[in-house]
Protein backbone atom coordinates (compact mmCIF):
# COMPACT_ATOMS: atom_id res chain seq x y z
CA UNK A 1 0.00 0.00 0.00
CA UNK A 2 1.14 3.50 -0.64
CA UNK A 3 2.60 5.51 2.03
CA UNK A 4 -0.30 7.66 3.58
CA UNK A 5 1.64 10.93 3.41
CA UNK A 6 1.43 10.50 -0.43
CA UNK A 7 -1.95 11.68 -2.11
CA UNK A 8 -3.61 9.16 -3.58
CA UNK A 9 -3.51 11.52 -7.18
CA UNK A 10 -1.18 9.29 -10.30
CA UNK A 11 2.36 11.25 -9.87
CA UNK A 12 3.74 13.00 -13.08
CA UNK A 13 6.66 12.30 -14.88
CA UNK A 14 9.61 14.02 -14.03
CA UNK A 15 9.74 13.84 -18.42
CA UNK A 16 6.52 15.46 -18.72
CA UNK A 17 7.28 18.71 -17.54
CA UNK A 18 10.55 18.76 -18.45
CA UNK A 19 8.46 18.20 -22.10
CA UNK A 20 6.58 21.15 -21.52
CA UNK A 21 7.92 24.18 -24.06
CA UNK A 22 5.66 26.99 -22.21
CA UNK A 23 7.90 26.10 -19.48
CA UNK A 24 11.08 25.56 -20.77
CA UNK A 25 12.79 23.64 -17.95
CA UNK A 26 15.94 22.30 -18.11
CA UNK A 27 17.66 19.11 -16.35
CA UNK A 28 20.93 20.30 -15.50
CA UNK A 29 22.23 17.47 -13.58
CA UNK A 30 20.88 14.55 -11.69
CA UNK A 31 19.65 11.22 -13.15
CA UNK A 32 16.33 11.36 -15.58
CA UNK A 33 14.56 8.70 -17.57
CA UNK A 34 10.60 7.55 -16.75
CA UNK A 35 10.85 6.21 -13.42
CA UNK A 36 11.53 9.55 -11.73
CA UNK A 37 8.06 10.97 -10.49
CA UNK A 38 6.72 13.99 -8.72
CA UNK A 39 3.79 14.01 -6.25
CA UNK A 40 3.24 17.93 -5.85
CA UNK A 41 5.38 21.29 -6.23
CA UNK A 42 6.18 23.00 -3.49
CA UNK A 43 8.26 26.39 -2.95
CA UNK A 44 10.35 27.27 -0.19
CA UNK A 45 13.48 29.28 0.94
CA UNK A 46 14.78 27.86 3.84
CA UNK A 47 18.04 26.58 4.31
CA UNK A 48 16.82 23.29 5.72
CA UNK A 49 13.59 22.28 3.89
CA UNK A 50 13.43 18.95 5.78
CA UNK A 51 10.43 19.67 8.21
CA UNK A 52 8.41 21.05 5.46
CA UNK A 53 8.81 17.86 2.76
CA UNK A 54 6.39 15.24 2.63
CA UNK A 55 8.29 13.18 0.30
CA UNK A 56 8.07 12.65 -3.67
CA UNK A 57 7.57 17.20 -4.14
CA UNK A 58 9.55 18.96 -6.66
CA UNK A 59 10.62 21.68 -4.04
CA UNK A 60 11.25 25.37 -6.04
CA UNK A 61 13.74 27.72 -4.92
CA UNK A 62 14.95 31.22 -6.14
CA UNK A 63 18.28 30.44 -4.21
CA UNK A 64 17.47 33.44 -1.41
CA UNK A 65 18.88 30.96 1.69
CA UNK A 66 22.16 30.76 -0.14
CA UNK A 67 24.78 33.16 1.95
CA UNK A 68 27.23 34.97 -0.61
CA UNK A 69 29.92 33.12 1.19
CA UNK A 70 28.50 29.50 0.70
CA UNK A 71 31.06 26.65 -0.46
CA UNK A 72 30.94 23.03 -1.25
CA UNK A 73 29.92 21.88 2.64
CA UNK A 74 26.51 24.07 2.44
CA UNK A 75 25.31 22.87 -0.85
CA UNK A 76 26.18 18.92 -0.18
CA UNK A 77 24.33 19.67 3.48
CA UNK A 78 21.19 21.57 1.67
CA UNK A 79 21.20 18.50 -1.02
CA UNK A 80 21.25 15.52 1.40
CA UNK A 81 18.19 16.69 3.47
CA UNK A 82 16.32 17.36 0.42
CA UNK A 83 17.11 13.86 -0.27
CA UNK A 84 16.43 12.54 3.25
CA UNK A 85 12.67 13.85 3.05
CA UNK A 86 12.36 12.72 0.05
CA UNK A 87 11.83 15.26 -2.02
CA UNK A 88 12.20 14.28 -6.23
CA UNK A 89 13.90 16.85 -7.82
CA UNK A 90 14.96 20.69 -7.06
CA UNK A 91 14.31 23.55 -9.38
CA UNK A 92 16.22 26.22 -9.14
CA UNK A 93 15.14 29.60 -10.70
CA UNK A 94 16.94 31.86 -11.97
CA UNK A 95 16.21 35.79 -11.16
CA UNK A 96 16.13 37.65 -9.46
CA UNK A 97 18.76 36.17 -6.83
CA UNK A 98 20.90 34.17 -8.92
CA UNK A 99 21.69 34.58 -12.79
CA UNK A 100 23.04 31.15 -13.12
CA UNK A 101 22.78 28.23 -11.20
CA UNK A 102 25.40 27.66 -8.32
CA UNK A 103 28.22 25.41 -9.97
CA UNK A 104 28.54 23.40 -6.32
CA UNK A 105 24.77 23.14 -6.05
CA UNK A 106 25.24 21.21 -9.25
CA UNK A 107 27.39 19.05 -8.22
CA UNK A 108 25.84 18.38 -5.01
CA UNK A 109 22.88 17.52 -6.74
CA UNK A 110 25.17 14.45 -9.30
CA UNK A 111 26.79 13.35 -6.13
CA UNK A 112 23.27 12.90 -4.41
CA UNK A 113 21.44 11.62 -7.54
CA UNK A 114 18.91 14.25 -7.19
CA UNK A 115 17.54 15.78 -10.52
CA UNK A 116 18.22 19.47 -10.72
CA UNK A 117 16.27 21.51 -13.12
CA UNK A 118 16.91 24.82 -14.21
CA UNK A 119 13.70 27.45 -14.35
CA UNK A 120 14.03 30.45 -16.44
CA UNK A 121 13.83 33.88 -15.76
CA UNK A 122 9.89 34.28 -17.42
CA UNK A 123 8.77 31.03 -16.06
CA UNK A 124 7.33 31.29 -12.50
CA UNK A 125 7.13 28.96 -9.57
CA UNK A 126 3.28 28.80 -9.60
CA UNK A 127 3.26 28.84 -13.46
CA UNK A 128 5.05 25.35 -12.88
CA UNK A 129 3.03 24.20 -8.98
CA UNK A 130 0.20 24.97 -11.98
CA UNK A 131 1.35 22.70 -14.94
CA UNK A 132 1.75 20.05 -12.02
CA UNK A 133 -1.59 20.49 -11.06
CA UNK A 134 -3.16 20.24 -14.79
CA UNK A 135 -0.75 17.00 -15.63
CA UNK A 136 -1.95 15.23 -12.46
CA UNK A 137 -5.63 15.80 -12.93
CA UNK A 138 -5.16 14.57 -16.75
CA UNK A 139 -3.57 11.66 -15.23
CA UNK A 140 -6.39 10.98 -13.07
CA UNK A 141 -8.62 11.36 -15.74
CA UNK A 142 -7.23 8.52 -17.64
CA UNK A 143 -6.91 6.29 -14.93
CA UNK A 144 -10.39 6.81 -14.10
CA UNK A 145 -11.42 6.15 -17.73
CA UNK A 146 -9.31 3.11 -17.65
CA UNK A 147 -10.69 1.49 -14.69
CA UNK A 148 -13.92 2.45 -15.90
CA UNK A 149 -13.55 0.79 -19.36
CA UNK A 150 -11.72 -2.30 -17.18
CA UNK A 151 -15.03 -2.76 -15.08
CA UNK A 152 -17.34 -2.85 -18.15
CA UNK A 153 -15.04 -5.61 -19.80
CA UNK A 154 -15.33 -7.84 -16.48
CA UNK A 155 -19.03 -7.30 -15.88
CA UNK A 156 -19.48 -8.72 -19.78
CA UNK A 157 -17.29 -11.06 -19.39
CA UNK A 158 -18.61 -12.44 -16.46
CA UNK A 159 -22.02 -13.29 -17.71
CA UNK A 160 -20.63 -15.05 -20.62
CA UNK A 161 -21.09 -19.13 -20.69
CA UNK A 162 -17.63 -19.41 -19.69
CA UNK A 163 -17.35 -16.70 -17.21
CA UNK A 164 -14.40 -17.24 -14.97
CA UNK A 165 -12.03 -17.85 -17.82
CA UNK A 166 -13.32 -14.61 -19.56
CA UNK A 167 -12.52 -12.50 -16.11
CA UNK A 168 -9.50 -14.23 -16.13
CA UNK A 169 -8.33 -13.52 -19.61
CA UNK A 170 -10.37 -9.81 -19.20
CA UNK A 171 -8.01 -9.00 -16.04
CA UNK A 172 -4.80 -10.11 -17.33
CA UNK A 173 -5.32 -8.43 -20.44
CA UNK A 174 -5.87 -5.22 -18.80
CA UNK A 175 -3.07 -5.50 -16.28
CA UNK A 176 -0.70 -7.01 -19.19
CA UNK A 177 0.26 -9.72 -17.16
CA UNK A 178 -1.33 -13.30 -15.74
CA UNK A 179 -3.98 -13.97 -13.76
CA UNK A 180 -4.30 -17.17 -11.52
CA UNK A 181 -7.71 -18.70 -10.37
CA UNK A 182 -5.95 -21.12 -7.46
CA UNK A 183 -8.52 -23.69 -5.76
CA UNK A 184 -8.78 -24.40 -2.05
CA UNK A 185 -5.75 -26.88 -2.17
CA UNK A 186 -3.39 -24.46 -3.60
CA UNK A 187 -4.16 -26.06 -7.13
CA UNK A 188 -4.14 -23.74 -10.21
CA UNK A 189 -7.36 -24.19 -11.78
CA UNK A 190 -7.89 -21.58 -14.22
CA UNK A 191 -5.33 -18.95 -15.49
CA UNK A 192 -4.98 -16.36 -18.29
CA UNK A 193 -2.52 -13.99 -20.09
CA UNK A 194 1.49 -14.48 -20.23
CA UNK A 195 3.55 -16.77 -18.20
CA UNK A 196 5.77 -13.92 -15.93
CA UNK A 197 8.56 -17.67 -15.66
CA UNK A 198 9.55 -20.21 -12.91
CA UNK A 199 10.06 -17.60 -10.92
CA UNK A 200 7.36 -15.51 -10.84
CA UNK A 201 5.02 -18.36 -11.10
CA UNK A 202 6.55 -20.54 -7.96
CA UNK A 203 7.05 -16.85 -5.53
CA UNK A 204 2.68 -16.13 -6.88
CA UNK A 205 1.84 -19.49 -5.58
CA UNK A 206 3.81 -18.96 -2.51
CA UNK A 207 1.94 -15.99 -2.32
CA UNK A 208 -1.86 -17.32 -2.54
CA UNK A 209 -0.95 -19.47 0.52
CA UNK A 210 -0.73 -16.32 2.62
CA UNK A 211 -4.17 -14.79 2.41
CA UNK A 212 -5.99 -18.17 2.39
CA UNK A 213 -9.27 -17.51 4.79
CA UNK A 214 -7.31 -18.79 7.49
CA UNK A 215 -8.39 -16.68 11.10
CA UNK A 216 -5.18 -13.38 11.39
CA UNK A 217 -4.21 -14.00 7.91
CA UNK A 218 -4.66 -10.73 5.60
CA UNK A 219 -7.69 -10.91 2.48
CA UNK A 220 -4.67 -9.37 0.01
CA UNK A 221 -1.05 -9.18 -0.38
CA UNK A 222 1.69 -8.56 -2.90
CA UNK A 223 5.30 -9.24 -3.29
CA UNK A 224 8.14 -8.49 -5.93
CA UNK A 225 9.97 -11.72 -7.80
CA UNK A 226 12.36 -11.74 -10.78
CA UNK A 227 11.28 -7.87 -11.37
CA UNK A 228 7.46 -8.94 -11.59
CA UNK A 229 4.65 -7.37 -9.21
CA UNK A 230 2.37 -10.06 -7.33
CA UNK A 231 -1.00 -9.63 -5.58
CA UNK A 232 -3.31 -12.56 -4.49
CA UNK A 233 -6.73 -11.88 -3.18
CA UNK A 234 -8.51 -14.10 -1.13
CA UNK A 235 -12.26 -14.75 -3.01
CA UNK A 236 -15.51 -13.61 -0.45
CA UNK A 237 -16.93 -17.79 -0.34
CA UNK A 238 -14.82 -18.36 2.58
CA UNK A 239 -14.44 -21.59 0.72
CA UNK A 240 -10.53 -21.16 0.14
CA UNK A 241 -10.51 -19.65 -3.57
CA UNK A 242 -7.46 -16.97 -4.36
CA UNK A 243 -6.87 -14.70 -7.35
CA UNK A 244 -3.28 -14.27 -8.35
CA UNK A 245 -2.21 -11.43 -10.46
CA UNK A 246 1.43 -11.07 -11.65
CA UNK A 247 2.27 -8.37 -13.78
CA UNK A 248 6.11 -6.60 -15.20
CA UNK A 249 4.77 -3.34 -13.83
CA UNK A 250 2.40 -1.66 -12.02
CA UNK A 251 -0.38 1.24 -13.08
CA UNK A 252 -2.15 3.63 -11.26
CA UNK A 253 -5.72 1.64 -11.04
CA UNK A 254 -4.12 -1.37 -11.23
CA UNK A 255 -5.77 -2.75 -7.50
CA UNK A 256 -9.01 -1.60 -8.39
CA UNK A 257 -9.27 -3.14 -11.27
CA UNK A 258 -8.19 -6.06 -9.56
CA UNK A 259 -10.38 -6.15 -6.66
CA UNK A 260 -13.57 -6.12 -9.03
CA UNK A 261 -12.54 -9.37 -10.43
CA UNK A 262 -12.29 -10.81 -6.98
CA UNK A 263 -15.47 -9.61 -5.82
CA UNK A 264 -16.80 -10.81 -9.60
CA UNK A 265 -14.73 -14.51 -9.18
CA UNK A 266 -16.18 -14.44 -5.37
CA UNK A 267 -19.56 -14.66 -6.88
CA UNK A 268 -18.92 -16.62 -9.53
CA UNK A 269 -17.22 -19.50 -7.46
CA UNK A 270 -19.71 -19.41 -4.70
CA UNK A 271 -23.10 -20.06 -4.21
CA UNK A 272 -25.16 -17.15 -5.45
CA UNK A 273 -28.00 -15.94 -2.40
CA UNK A 274 -30.78 -14.14 -3.29
CA UNK A 275 -32.21 -15.91 -0.37
CA UNK A 276 -30.84 -17.81 2.95
CA UNK A 277 -29.55 -20.98 2.57
CA UNK A 278 -31.31 -21.99 5.28
CA UNK A 279 -34.75 -21.46 3.68
CA UNK A 280 -33.39 -23.05 0.03
CA UNK A 281 -32.30 -26.19 2.74
CA UNK A 282 -35.56 -26.24 4.28
CA UNK A 283 -37.64 -25.75 0.89
CA UNK A 284 -36.31 -29.10 -0.45
CA UNK A 285 -36.62 -31.10 2.49
CA UNK A 286 -40.30 -30.18 2.57
CA UNK A 287 -40.67 -31.18 -0.86
CA UNK A 288 -38.58 -34.44 -0.35
CA UNK A 289 -40.90 -35.39 2.75
CA UNK A 290 -44.27 -34.41 -0.15
CA UNK A 291 -45.12 -31.00 1.01
CA UNK A 292 -47.00 -29.84 -2.07
CA UNK A 293 -45.26 -26.95 -4.17
CA UNK A 294 -47.79 -24.15 -2.87
CA UNK A 295 -46.65 -24.82 0.61
CA UNK A 296 -42.96 -24.40 -0.11
CA UNK A 297 -42.46 -21.84 -2.02
CA UNK A 298 -43.07 -19.09 0.39
CA UNK A 299 -39.83 -20.26 1.45
CA UNK A 300 -38.38 -19.25 -1.52
CA UNK A 301 -39.25 -15.58 -1.77
CA UNK A 302 -42.09 -15.33 -3.79
CA UNK A 303 -45.69 -16.04 -5.04
CA UNK A 304 -45.19 -16.34 -8.87
CA UNK A 305 -42.70 -17.99 -11.13
CA UNK A 306 -41.11 -18.03 -14.59
CA UNK A 307 -39.02 -21.33 -15.72
CA UNK A 308 -36.25 -20.26 -17.94
CA UNK A 309 -34.56 -23.07 -20.18
CA UNK A 310 -31.15 -21.79 -21.17
CA UNK A 311 -28.49 -23.20 -23.72
CA UNK A 312 -24.94 -21.05 -24.20
CA UNK A 313 -23.64 -20.35 -27.87
CA UNK A 314 -20.77 -22.30 -27.45
CA UNK A 315 -19.99 -25.60 -25.46
CA UNK A 316 -22.11 -27.49 -22.98
CA UNK A 317 -22.21 -25.25 -19.37
CA UNK A 318 -20.46 -25.99 -16.75
CA UNK A 319 -21.56 -25.53 -13.33
CA UNK A 320 -19.29 -22.47 -12.75
CA UNK A 321 -21.54 -21.13 -16.01
CA UNK A 322 -24.85 -22.20 -14.26
CA UNK A 323 -23.95 -20.24 -11.30
CA UNK A 324 -23.23 -17.11 -13.03
CA UNK A 325 -26.37 -17.38 -15.37
CA UNK A 326 -28.28 -17.45 -12.30
CA UNK A 327 -27.12 -14.88 -10.76
CA UNK A 328 -27.17 -13.00 -14.04
CA UNK A 329 -31.22 -13.52 -13.96
CA UNK A 330 -31.35 -12.97 -9.49
CA UNK A 331 -32.06 -16.60 -8.61
CA UNK A 332 -30.06 -19.48 -7.07
CA UNK A 333 -32.51 -21.98 -8.10
CA UNK A 334 -30.55 -23.30 -10.97
CA UNK A 335 -30.55 -26.68 -12.29
CA UNK A 336 -27.51 -27.62 -14.86
CA UNK A 337 -28.93 -30.62 -16.82
CA UNK A 338 -26.55 -31.48 -19.73
CA UNK A 339 -27.04 -28.95 -22.48
CA UNK A 340 -29.58 -27.32 -20.89
CA UNK A 341 -29.83 -24.84 -17.56
CA UNK A 342 -33.00 -24.64 -16.07
CA UNK A 343 -33.60 -21.55 -13.46
CA UNK A 344 -36.85 -20.92 -11.42
CA UNK A 345 -36.86 -17.43 -10.80
CA UNK A 346 -39.37 -14.94 -9.12
CA UNK A 347 -42.08 -13.39 -11.74
CA UNK A 348 -41.31 -10.06 -10.98
CA UNK A 349 -37.43 -10.08 -12.43
CA UNK A 350 -36.98 -8.64 -15.44
CA UNK A 351 -35.94 -11.25 -17.77
CA UNK A 352 -33.53 -10.00 -20.74
CA UNK A 353 -31.77 -11.56 -23.62
CA UNK A 354 -27.75 -12.66 -22.06
CA UNK A 355 -24.66 -12.47 -24.52
CA UNK A 356 -23.68 -16.07 -25.05
CA UNK A 357 -26.82 -17.84 -24.08
CA UNK A 358 -30.40 -18.35 -25.80
CA UNK A 359 -33.36 -18.14 -23.58
CA UNK A 360 -37.13 -19.52 -23.50
CA UNK A 361 -39.28 -18.24 -21.13
CA UNK A 362 -42.17 -19.71 -19.56
CA UNK A 363 -45.62 -17.59 -18.40
CA UNK A 364 -45.84 -16.54 -14.75
CA UNK A 365 -47.42 -19.01 -12.84
CA UNK A 366 -47.99 -20.37 -9.23
CA UNK A 367 -45.94 -23.28 -7.99
CA UNK A 368 -48.46 -25.83 -8.52
CA UNK A 369 -48.27 -24.54 -12.35
CA UNK A 370 -44.54 -25.35 -12.21
CA UNK A 371 -44.41 -28.79 -14.31
CA UNK A 372 -46.33 -26.67 -17.28
CA UNK A 373 -44.37 -23.80 -17.14
CA UNK A 374 -41.09 -26.13 -17.54
CA UNK A 375 -43.10 -27.46 -20.63
CA UNK A 376 -43.27 -23.61 -21.75
CA UNK A 377 -40.24 -22.88 -21.25
CA UNK A 378 -38.74 -26.46 -22.83
CA UNK A 379 -40.78 -25.34 -26.32
CA UNK A 380 -39.78 -21.40 -26.00
CA UNK A 381 -36.48 -22.51 -26.12
CA UNK A 382 -36.65 -24.64 -28.99
CA UNK A 383 -38.53 -21.80 -31.00
CA UNK A 384 -35.67 -19.49 -30.07
CA UNK A 385 -33.22 -21.93 -31.58
CA UNK A 386 -35.00 -22.41 -34.41
CA UNK A 387 -35.68 -18.98 -35.50
CA UNK A 388 -32.19 -17.84 -33.99
CA UNK A 389 -32.99 -15.45 -31.63
CA UNK A 390 -31.67 -14.79 -28.40
CA UNK A 391 -34.93 -14.93 -25.81
CA UNK A 392 -38.76 -16.29 -26.49
CA UNK A 393 -40.86 -15.94 -24.07
CA UNK A 394 -44.40 -18.26 -24.25
CA UNK A 395 -47.33 -16.29 -25.32
CA UNK A 396 -50.09 -15.52 -22.59
CA UNK A 397 -52.54 -13.67 -24.83
CA UNK A 398 -56.06 -15.33 -24.52
CA UNK A 399 -56.48 -17.88 -27.61
CA UNK A 400 -59.34 -19.19 -29.52
CA UNK A 401 -59.50 -22.22 -26.88
CA UNK A 402 -60.76 -20.02 -23.75
CA UNK A 403 -64.13 -20.40 -26.02
CA UNK A 404 -64.47 -23.73 -25.32
CA UNK A 405 -64.26 -25.75 -21.85
CA UNK A 406 -61.53 -27.09 -20.55
CA UNK A 407 -62.88 -30.61 -20.34
CA UNK A 408 -64.46 -30.84 -23.85
CA UNK A 409 -61.42 -29.43 -25.12
CA UNK A 410 -58.85 -31.72 -23.44
CA UNK A 411 -61.18 -35.08 -24.45
CA UNK A 412 -61.45 -33.92 -28.16
CA UNK A 413 -57.48 -33.51 -28.15
CA UNK A 414 -56.98 -36.90 -26.66
CA UNK A 415 -59.29 -38.93 -29.24
CA UNK A 416 -57.84 -36.50 -32.34
CA UNK A 417 -53.86 -37.40 -31.20
CA UNK A 418 -54.81 -40.92 -29.96
CA UNK A 419 -52.94 -42.50 -33.13
CA UNK A 420 -49.41 -40.60 -32.13
CA UNK A 421 -49.82 -41.60 -28.07
CA UNK A 422 -47.45 -44.43 -28.89
CA UNK A 423 -45.02 -42.35 -30.02
CA UNK A 424 -43.95 -39.18 -28.51
CA UNK A 425 -40.93 -38.47 -30.47
CA UNK A 426 -43.78 -38.27 -33.63
CA UNK A 427 -45.81 -36.09 -31.25
CA UNK A 428 -43.17 -33.69 -30.20
CA UNK A 429 -42.12 -33.41 -34.18
CA UNK A 430 -45.08 -32.81 -35.00
CA UNK A 431 -45.81 -29.91 -32.55
CA UNK A 432 -42.04 -27.73 -33.54
CA UNK A 433 -43.40 -28.51 -36.95
CA UNK A 434 -46.53 -26.90 -36.89
CA UNK A 435 -45.16 -24.07 -34.62
CA UNK A 436 -42.49 -23.32 -37.23
CA UNK A 437 -44.84 -22.59 -39.64
CA UNK A 438 -44.35 -25.98 -41.83
CA UNK A 439 -40.23 -25.32 -41.73
CA UNK A 440 -38.22 -28.75 -42.34
CA UNK A 441 -34.78 -26.99 -41.50
CA UNK A 442 -35.79 -25.22 -38.30
CA UNK A 443 -37.70 -27.97 -36.96
CA UNK A 444 -34.43 -30.18 -37.40
CA UNK A 445 -32.01 -27.36 -35.94
CA UNK A 446 -34.74 -26.88 -33.03
CA UNK A 447 -34.78 -31.05 -32.51
CA UNK A 448 -31.69 -31.90 -33.27
CA UNK A 449 -32.10 -33.83 -36.00
CA UNK A 450 -31.39 -34.57 -39.56
CA UNK A 451 -34.58 -32.86 -42.42
CA UNK A 452 -35.00 -35.97 -43.73
CA UNK A 453 -35.99 -37.35 -40.30
CA UNK A 454 -38.29 -34.45 -39.57
CA UNK A 455 -39.70 -35.43 -43.24
CA UNK A 456 -40.05 -39.16 -42.36
CA UNK A 457 -41.85 -38.45 -39.18
CA UNK A 458 -44.15 -35.66 -40.35
CA UNK A 459 -45.09 -37.94 -43.35
CA UNK A 460 -45.58 -40.97 -40.03
CA UNK A 461 -47.59 -38.41 -38.71
CA UNK A 462 -50.17 -37.43 -41.83
CA UNK A 463 -50.67 -41.83 -42.28
CA UNK A 464 -51.42 -42.47 -38.77
CA UNK A 465 -54.02 -39.23 -38.22
CA UNK A 466 -55.02 -40.34 -41.34
CA UNK A 467 -55.15 -36.06 -42.48
CA UNK A 468 -53.37 -33.65 -45.12
CA UNK A 469 -50.95 -32.08 -43.36
CA UNK A 470 -51.16 -29.49 -45.87
CA UNK A 471 -54.74 -28.29 -45.52
CA UNK A 472 -54.43 -25.24 -43.25
CA UNK A 473 -57.46 -26.07 -41.38
CA UNK A 474 -56.05 -29.69 -40.28
CA UNK A 475 -52.69 -27.88 -39.12
CA UNK A 476 -55.31 -25.42 -37.13
CA UNK A 477 -57.37 -27.83 -35.27
CA UNK A 478 -53.49 -30.07 -34.66
CA UNK A 479 -52.30 -27.42 -33.11
CA UNK A 480 -55.51 -26.61 -30.84
CA UNK A 481 -55.15 -30.10 -29.91
CA UNK A 482 -51.13 -30.04 -29.21
CA UNK A 483 -51.81 -27.12 -26.85
CA UNK A 484 -53.97 -29.28 -24.43
CA UNK A 485 -51.45 -31.66 -24.86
Amino acid sequence: MPDPAVPPTPPVPLDALLAREDLGLRRIAGPGGPGIVVHGAHTSEMADPYPYLLGGELLLSAGVHIPEDAGAEYFDAYVSRIVAAGGAALGFGLAPVHDTVPAALVKACGRHGLPLLEVPPRTTFSGVARAVWQLMARARLAELRRVTEAQQSLATAAARPDPVPSVLHQLARRLGGRAVLYGPQGTELAAAGRDQGEGARTALAELARVVRPDAGRPASATDTAAGTRLAAYALGTGQGFVLGVAAPRQHPGDHTIASVAAVLLSLLTGEHQSGTGAARSSALVRLLLGSPPEEVAPLLGGERWRVVHARPDARAPDSLAASALGAALGSALVDPAGETVRVLVPADRALQALPGWTLGVSAAVAPPDWPAADTQAARALARARATRVPLVRHGSRAALADLVAPHDADAHARALLAPLAAAPALTETLRTWLSLHGSWDRTAVALSVHRNTVRQRIARCAALLESDLDDPDTRMELWFALRRT
